[in-house]
Order: C-alpha cells, then sequence, then structure tokens
C-alpha cells in the first residue's frame, strides 16, 4: 500500500529539487509521478530534445529509494506544434478550432499529431527504459472520446462505417431503416452528428460516432503501448482516467496494458449536518471492474480544486485515500506536492502551499504516509464479492443521447444498487456486460437499454444455473445499433422476468407511490413501467394515479434461478429494503445497524480478511464488533472502532 505525489520539477526552482526529495523520503511518500504535463520541457523547440534536466530529477529520486511513475504526456502537445499544424486542434459542433487551451484540445485523429506523439514515446523509452526505479509507465492523462467534428475525425469515421458495414446500403439500413428521408447515396455525405442541434440527432448515427471516437482512443494507445513494450517488454502500462470526462470504453481501453488508474476527487461538500454529499466508492469500484483486479489511483485530491473550491474538512484529505485502499487501490498519488505559482492550476491545492508553509495539509498527509506503513500485511489482498452491477457502455451512451425522462440517470440505477449492498457491508464488483457471472450469487442489471447478444446469453444462462438477478427499467428497449425493437418489452427479458411492459409513463420529477408485498410504502419518480404479469408474482404494486394496484415490481423463478424485475425509480429506503430481503434469501452475510455514512469494505489474501470501516460522514460514531479484532491503525485488539469524522480503521478478522 503506497502513497505518492505529483511532482512537476520543471515548474519549481531547481534549487528545491533536493530538499523536495529529502522531505519526501522523511515522511514516508514511496512513489512520484513525473513528467504529466512536460511534452514542451522535453521539447521546446521541433526535434530539439533536451532531458539532461530530467536525468537529474530521476537519479535524485532515486538516490532516495522513491519509485518512478513515468508519465508520457502525449495529451497536451506544446503550442509550437498548433502553430505548425493548426489542423491538429479539435473542432468544436460549430467548427471552432479552440487555440491553445487549459488542458486536452488535440484531435486523436490527426496523423501529424500521432507522429509526433510516438516520437516523443520512443525518445522517452529509449533513454528511461531501462531505468529500475521506473515502476511503471502511464500514457497519456485522461484520454477522451471526445466528440470533435474535424475533418481528420469526419473522414476517419468515414472509413470506420465502411470498414464495418461494407457498402452504404448497409449503413442506411442501420441508420435510417425505412424513414422518409435522410438516406446517404455516398459515403461521403456522412458528417459527425454533432453538428446538429441534439433533438435532430439521429440515435444510431450518433452512437456509432461515439463508438469509433472510443476506438480511436483506444487504438491510438494500443499503438503507444505497444511501442513501450518494444523497448521494454516489461514495462508495466497504464493510462490515468477521468470519470468526469468523455472517457472512452474502459474495457476496451484497458484490454491491454497492465492495471486500470484514475483520477479520485470526491466532493468535498457537506450538508447542514456536515456529512458528505455523496460517496466516490461506486467509481472506485467501477475502476476496480475494468481489469477485474487492484487499481492506482493517479491523482488523489489534496485540497481546493480551484479558487471556487471548498476545503478539505479535517480528515478528508487521509479518508478519502484510505477509502481508495478499501476498494482495490494499491497505490495513491496525490494531486500534486506543491501548489503552482503559475498557469490555470495555480489555485489547485497541493500538500504544500505557495507560501512554503507546512500546514494543516501536510500534517494530515504525513499522518497518512506513516498509515500507509502499518499497512504491509494488507499489500497483495484483493477484492471479492458476491454482488455484482452490470455497467454497459453503450448503454450509458445511448441515455446521453435520448434520456427517457427528466433526471433518470442510467449510473444513478447503477449507484442506487450499489450504495444500498454497500450499506449492508457487502463488497459490489461492477463487471462489464462481457463479464463472467458464474461467482456471484446476486447480480444486478439496470437499464440494459442497448441489446448485446453475449449479455443477454450470459444472463439467461446465469438464471438458469440458480443465480439471482435484478434488472430494471427501460432493458430491451434498442437493438445494437441504438434503433428501438419492435418487440413487446423488455423484449428479449420478457420470458426471464415473466412479464411484459404493457405501457410507461416518463413522469420525470413528479412523484408516485408504490407499495410491497409487506404493506410498506415508498415514493418513485422519473419512470413507471406498466407491467402484466405472465409467470411472474407481483413484489410491489403502484398505489396511486391510473396505473394504481398495476405491479411496478415482480419476482419470477425461472429454471433454477430469480430473476425480479423494477419498473421504477425508487427512493433510498426502496433499495436498501429489497437488496436486504434479496442477501437473505441467498445467504449473503448482512451487517446490521451501521451508522449512516460508515462504508465496510473487506480485502482479502485467501487466509486472513482485512475489514476497512470508513466513517464518511461529519459526525463522531461508535461500531461494535462481533468479537474483538486486532486494529491495524492503533496496533491493538478492539471490541468496538470509535470513528471521528472521515476517518478510517481496519481490523483483522
Amino acid at each position: 500500500m503506497k502513497i505518492g505525489v505529483d511532482y512537476y520539477p520543471e515548474q519549481i526552482d531547481s534549487r528545491m529539487w533536493k530538499s523536495d526529495a529529502e522531505e519526501m523520503a522523511k515522511i514516508g511518500v514511496k512513489a512520484v509521478r513525473l513528467g504529466v504535463s512536460a511534452w514542451d520541457a522535453f521539447e521546446p523547440r521541433e526535434s530539439e530534445f533536451y532531458m539532461k534536466w530530467f536525468d537529474e530529477i530521476v537519479e535524485l529520486f532515486a538516490h532516495y529509494k522513491i519509485e518512478i511513475i513515468m508519465c508520457i504526456p502525449i495529451d497536451k502537445p506544446p503550442t509550437w506544434f498548433f502553430e505548425k499544424y493548426p489542423e491538429s486542434i479539435r473542432t468544436s459542433a460549430s467548427w471552432r478550432r479552440n487555440r491553445n487551451g487549459k488542458h486536452d484540445h488535440v484531435c486523436i485523429n490527426s496523423a501529424d499529431y500521432r507522429r509526433y506523439a510516438l516520437r516523443l514515446t520512443e525518445n522517452l523509452i529509449r533513454r528511461y527504459g531501462k531505468n529500475s526505479y521506473i515502476s511503471a509507465w502511464q500514457v497519456m492523462n485522461t484520454p477522451e472520446a471526445y466528440a470533435c467534428c474535424c475533418e481528420n475525425c469526419a473522414e476517419g469515421f468515414r472509413k470506420w462505417l465502411m470498414n464495418k458495414y461494407e457498402n452504404i446500403e448497409a449503413v442506411n439500413s442501420v441508420f435510417v431503416g425505412n424513414a422518409i428521408s435522410g438516406r446517404y447515396s455516398e459515403i461521403k455525405e456522412i458528417h459527425p452528428p454533432a453538428f446538429y442541434r441534439r433533438a435532430w440527432r439521429n440515435p444510431a448515427h450518433t452512437l456509432e460516432f461515439l463508438r469509433f471516437e472510443s476506438e480511436s482512443a483506444s487504438e491510438f494507445l494500443r499503438e503507444i503501448t505497444m511501442t513501450i513494450k518494444r523497448e521494454c517488454p516489461s514495462a508495466k502500462v497504464t493510462s490515468n482516467l477521468d470519470l468526469d470526462s468523455d472517457y472512452p470504453d474502459i474495457y476496451k481501453l484497458y484490454d491491454f496494458m497492465d492495471f486500470a488508474s484514475c483520477k479520485n476527487y470526491p466532493s468535498v461538500r457537506t450538508d447542514s449536518e456536515g456529512n458528505a454529499e455523496n460517496s466516490n466508492a461506486f467509481r472506485l469500484d467501477l475502476m476496480r471492474g475494468a481489469k477485474q483486479k487492484n487499481f492506482y489511483v493517479m491523482e488523489e485530491i489534496s485540497g481546493a480544486e480551484d479558487i471556487m473550491s471548498p476545503s478539505l474538512k479535517p480528515g478528508m484529505l487521509q479518508g478519502y485515500s484510505l477509502q481508495a485502499f478499501a476498494h482495490g487501490a494499491d497505490t495513491v498519488i496525490h494531486s500534486r506536492w506543491r501548489s503552482s505559482c503559475f498557469g490555470e492550476d495555480m489555485f489547485r491545492q497541493g500538500i504544500i502551499d505557495h507560501d512554503n508553509i507546512k500546514g494543516r495539509r501536510f500534517n494530515e498527509f504525513t499522518e497518512l504516509c506513516q498509515t500507509a506503513s502499518k499497512l504491509s500485511a494488507v499489500t497483495g489482498t484483493s477484492i471479492e464479492s458476491e454482488v455484482a452491477v452490470m455497467y454497459s457502455y453503450d448503454s450509458d451512451k445511448a441515455f446521453e443521447i435520448q434520456p427517457p425522462s427528466e433526471n433518470f440517470s442510467y449510473m444513478g440505477q447503477l449507484r442506487s444498487f450499489h450504495d444500498a449492498f454497500s450499506h449492508f457491508g457487502a463488497n459490489v464488483d461492477v463487471v462489464s456486460s462481457k463479464a463472467d457471472l458464474s461467482r456471484y450469487k446476486v447480480v444486478i442489471v439496470p437499464s440494459l437499454y442497448v441489446h448485446d447478444n453475449k449479455a443477454s446469453e450470459s444472463i439467461y444462462r446465469y438464471v438458469i444455473n440458480g443465480g439471482t438477478l435484478i434488472m430494471t427499467g427501460r432493458s430491451g428497449v434498442k437493438d445494437e445499433y441504438n434503433n428501438c425493437t419492435s418487440s413487446v418489452l423488455p423484449s428479449a427479458y420478457r420470458e426471464l422476468i415473466g412479464a411484459d411492459v404493457t405501457d410507461y409513463d416518463a413522469v420525470g420529477n413528479d412523484t408516485a407511490t408504490i407499495k410491497d408485498f409487506s404493506g410498506k410504502t415508498y415514493e418513485c419518480s422519473q419512470w413507471c413501467d406498466i407491467l402484466t404479469l405472465t409467470t411472474a408474482k407481483t413484489y410491489a404494486e403502484y398505489d396511486d394515479g391510473f396505473n394504481k394496484c398495476c405491479p411496478a415490481v415482480t419476482m419470477n423463478r425461472y429454471c433454477g434461478g430469480v430473476a425480479y424485475y423494477v419498473g421504477t425509480v425508487c427512493e433510498k429506503s426502496f433499495y436498501e429494503d429489497l437488496v436486504g430481503n434479496v442477501m437473505m434469501q441467498t445467504g449473503i452475510p448482512k451487517l446490521k445497524d451501521l451508522p449512516d455514512g460508515v462504508e465496510v469494505t473487506t480485502r482479502t489474501n485467501g487466509r486472513d480478511e482485512y475489514i476497512f470501516f470508513f466513517n464518511n460522514s461529519g459526525r463522531y460514531v461508535t461500531i461494535p464488533l462481533p468479537k474483538a479484532m486486532f486494529s491495524m491503525i492503533e496496533s491493538k485488539g478492539k471490541s468496538e472502532l470509535e470513528l471521528r469524522p472521515f476517518a478510517m480503521d481496519i481490523v483483522r478478522k
């Protein structure tokens, strides 16, 4: 379990390098990420590579035995590059090319850009590939599947379509079907759909373009990765993903890399009682699922993100790093060692502020490094789950293209079920639609909007063999091309759930009420499927409105398993009650009476189990343990845990 920092030597007076490295080694920093934004420092003028300054910094950290994560900084080329190749600048839907901007502004499909990025990669790997202190290579920072409308992307999209469909008639069949207008006579007539107003965009056309941009990013980073591997076959390669941007399909992106990495900037805002607005636990589990193994956090929040952001509350800096460990991170790199005095990030706080005074964040970071040093026994452990939530990149994007109703969120549904299981201390995997489901006792499949043959076969096989499935509304609505099916919904899953969707109501922010089999009522909103039973039984029904007494949630026994269908979107307590019943039926252990805001996760090496208790709230909490356990943090036995706000304790079971 390693704690590290981002370091930008090109932005810092070289006279401070040695004292910084010495201070890092003193407090227990184990890794440093270098080169994140240094392309113009490596190549200040075209073809003039200047790396002696970097040799010095690499040797310095090696001297202090701090391992290096080496970045290939290809996401932001130098200004001279854009002056020479302005057609490499991303183009917006209004055909505007942004000039040298804050972050990523290069077109991933520009041949000139790719050529220069590969050349920089070759220079860096040949110079530093055999350095034993470089433990990993990060290719690009926050890769995106941005909907660029330049001619590079337009022509690339046309070639991609012809490779996939072979002729224009097949493209028309998918994009237009039997519509009266809009057919294409030649492939050159097809443009990126972002040109059009959102309401006018063809959903099939748009999803295919997003797939193209995602595959373009993955294919390019594969080329960069293979360049590194050719020179240094043992190199460990990753890329740092930002789940708030137009990220590519995470499963394809990391398929050829050694491990996944991500940014981790939890919301630091709190409610009137001082409790965290939400948790980043779901996102961390999503990243662990990218390769279904442990991952790195390459950028961990260290303070205010900019001048308009609130400060970290006491305990958050340490607590959110330990939360990442709890969900499968092996290394956590804090956003930066020093706050920058220059550029657009000058108010993004580092561990040390502009005045060079070591304040509250530095002290808390030092404590974090000391805490991490106590967790050597946890190194090499992983997370084993009995519950999986399925994530579909295509369905996620299809929801963005055509939101079914106001505030009806695809990701929101995944998070609701994830949070409900986490409330009872269950580990949860977030897996792809291609994942093997056989090892899970419960699988959640929210809104599988876009049909996927492999996913459908896997889901049926899972239930037939005794699994417990929970599906939700808006499943089976679209075919693989993002066109509506002509089948009764939920189309491919009708037999499995034992009910038909005979009507639906996109209620948006309006609310309704459902009543479950025990008579308990819950508020619902956003979407209401009206169901007619075939072989299923009613689990909950609508309790008001024109659909009063109609089934809203069903349960169907199918072959050896059980399939639930939730046809609406409910308040938090419904998911907790449903999940609690399902855990009882499937024999998944359930922790009871956890204080609100407390998250429990377990990591294991197959012999010992280490239970992480994280208080993601602004209150002091006390948690009784079923028996005395050894605290890894305090190195003593405990029969109960007392946690201050945003604190964590880890006990060995």
